[in-house]
């Protein structure tokens, strides 16, 4: 089973080394996340400043 990572930057859930989105490092240790279905409806996208769909932690080490 491979472990879930987090990106340092936009917070995007992977099971990459590097983010698929924006190329920086992910890490292993991450707390918490939100899975976003429709991110131009969504307040809470909004607010942590998604533009694309996905599952994203809510806090990245």
């Amino acid at each position: 089973m491979k472990v879930q990572r987090a990106c340092k930057h936009c917070n995007y859930i992977t099971e990459e080394e590097t983010c698929p989105l924006c190329g920086n490092p992910t890490s292993e240790e991450w707390q918490g996340y939100v899975i976003i279905i429709d991110h131009t409806k969504s307040e809470i996208a909004k607010r942590m400043g998604i533009n694309v769909n996905g599952k994203f932690a809510l806090r990245v080490r």
